[in-house]
């Protein structure tokens, strides 16, 4: 780490998610093994090629949100600022006269209001423009989740979105990380946002041979590393985590649950959704995160993988993962929640950065389930299908997306 920076540390943690919406139950939900992939519920999904998806179940906003917000908020938003709420509670920080300007938020997406573009097109095509809803750009636009939990938690410090595909999530809690390092913020309420699942987003990702096809047995449709993987299954939800400097922590009195310490960021520069071969952008981003936390590859306890489930991303990941971290690699489990979340696209990094931390507290690795037969090229100890425990220092968490942007994020245990 670079000398005189400031420390940064997590205080808070918030999710909503397909096997949970909220910490504690999200949490359960990765400890025992608990599959959120089902068939499709949010539309009739009867003439697409793929017919099931990981959704939000049960999710009811209203102790959250107004009912006006909940009518009118495209779904990403809304999961993004209940898990921005959540956390916000859980690090238990006052937002106020006294700091808004000194804490920001940062939450990704991959897509944004897919939902709201596409129930708009068809009101523009049947009913005319001038029917038209006047929230459709605001609710469509990817910064919306971030605008509207600043609005919400009074938030007046640096506002950003990132919309880096599946790398946004992770990309907006780095670039949290630098702002309160560098002494620009105090606080950052960061994280991604995603909510995909509608008839334009499964089509298009099917047309696009990402997904599983197994509408026979959709439970054991997302399986990160078996030999048998035929694509990945999409989710949605939103993790946000609440960062803060080290001081301002400890000035407050807050409880640390872990102190992330390295961002590593790559471009693959190769394909628009094809990893480069031999996962060299993953493992640069991998180094470069151990590097700015200034760790040897054998510090690291576990890797959060990215772990899609798509033949190309498993296998180039597993290269990668044996590139950056050596004969290490293999002393180490490797595991992929997405076995039980499906793909959050955007929201991926923010609830796996929460998975990151919530296994170091818990001296727990949550497994990747549906795993049956082992795949030479991924030949890395992936947890099949039960959690383990182990005392963890140090994780990392990676997140891949299209366009070739690789992150990787290194957080440690307080010390």
């Amino acid at each position: 780490m670079v000398q005189g920076l400031h420390r940064v540390v997590v205080t808070g943690l918030g999710a909503v998610t397909p096997i949970g919406n909220d910490v504690s139950s999200y949490w359960s939900g990765l400890s025992s093994a608990r599959n959120g992939v089902a068939p499709i519920t949010l539309f009739d999904a009867a003439r697409h090629a793929c017919r099931f998806a990981a959704e939000v179940k049960n999710f009811d906003p209203s102790g959250w949100l107004e009912p006006k917000e909940s009518k009118r908020w495209d779904r990403f938003c809304q999961f993004g600022v209940v898990a921005a709420k959540q956390a916000v509670i859980h690090a238990g920080l006052t937002i106020d006269d006294s700091n808004q300007h000194r804490v920001g938020v940062a939450i990704g997406s991959g897509v944004g209001g897919l939902l709201m573009m596409e129930t708009q097109a068809h009101v523009l095509k049947d009913r005319g423009p001038d029917r038209v809803s006047p929230f459709c750009v605001p609710m469509m636009i990817p910064n919306m989740a971030t605008g509207l939990a600043a609005i919400a938690l009074g938030a007046k410090g640096p506002s950003t979105a990132v919309a880096t595909a599946c790398a946004a999530g992770s990309n907006a809690i780095g670039d949290a990380f630098r702002l309160i390092q560098m002494g620009l913020a105090d606080a950052m309420v960061c994280g991604g946002a995603e909510s995909a699942i509608t008839p334009l987003g499964v089509a298009g990702f099917a047309s696009a041979k990402a997904l599983s096809f197994r509408n026979g047995d959709p439970s054991s449709a997302s399986r990160p590393f078996d030999a048998e993987r035929d694509g990945f299954v999409i989710g949605e939800g939103s993790g946000v985590l609440v960062l803060e400097s080290l001081e301002c922590a400890r000035a407050r009195g807050a409880t640390v649950l872990a102190e992330i310490v390295g961002y590593g960021m790559s471009c693959d520069a190769h394909h628009i959704t094809s990893p480069s071969p031999g996962g060299l952008g993953g493992a640069a981003a991998m180094r470069l995160a151990l590097s700015d936390a200034g760790l040897n590859p054998e510090a690291v306890d576990y890797v959060n993988a990215h772990g899609t489930s798509t033949p190309a991303n498993d296998a180039n990941e597993t290269a990668a993962i044996k590139s950056a971290l050596g004969e290490h690699a293999y002393r180490i489990p490797v595991s992929s929640t997405k076995s039980m979340t499906g793909h959050l696209l955007g929201g991926s990094g923010g609830i796996e950065a929460v998975a990151a931390v919530l296994a170091m507290e818990h001296g727990l690795v949550p497994p990747t389930i549906n795993y049956q037969n082992p795949d030479p090229a991924c030949d890395l100890d992936v947890v099949p299908n039960q959690a383990r425990e182990r005392k963890l220092d140090v994780v990392l968490s990676n997140s891949f997306g299209f366009g070739g942007h690789n992150v990787c994020l290194a957080f440690r245990r307080m010390v």
